[in-house]
């Protein structure tokens, strides 16, 4: 597998980071990685952001992303420091439009069916679904499951210890 899918089949859950250093990040990343969480998202919210991407880019079995995408200039950033995917909040067309020609394993957020649909006609099936816990939670994956059968959703916003079993 390849893309997204082969990304987000090694784990069940993605840890999503955001950082104020590159050392705390790198120890955090090694010890997500030690404990069965290879796959880690660090969100472009701080300064050290690129540069906690590019070190635990580096380290051995994991993988990082960037997360808090939303332009293509991010997106090339997030490239060029090493990310091995990238997610964003939202969908829009110029961000699909990058994506798409960057090459760059990309999971676009959406919360409507609308969003979905604008997604997967840019080809993108793996879709983050945020922010979750205010767009309807469980409710509306479940809604949203019936008429996207194909399109696999990462819940994220919102989730907490109570609602994540769900």
């Amino acid at each position: 597998m390849t893309g997204m899918e082969g990304i987000v089949s090694r784990v069940n859950v993605i840890p999503v980071l955001a950082v104020d250093g590159v050392d705390s990040a790198v120890e955090t990343v090694r010890a997500l990685v030690a404990g069965g969480l290879p796959v880690v998202e660090i969100t472009l919210r701080t300064p050290a952001a690129p540069a906690a991407i590019r070190a635990a880019a580096g380290l051995p079995g994991a993988v990082v992303g960037a997360g808090t995408v939303l332009t293509g200039a991010d997106l090339q950033g997030a490239v060029d420091a090493g990310a091995a995917f990238a997610v964003s909040p939202g969908a829009t067309p110029s961000l699909l439009t990058a994506a798409r020609h960057n090459g760059v394993p990309f999971m676009p957020g959406v919360a409507t069916p609308s969003e979905v649909q604008g997604a997967l006609e840019a080809g993108f099936t793996h879709l983050k679904f945020f922010p979750a816990g205010v767009a309807g939670g469980v409710a509306m994956l479940r809604a949203l499951a019936g008429p996207f059968a194909d399109v696999r959703f990462c819940p994220t916003g919102g989730i907490d210890p109570a609602s994540a079993p769900d």
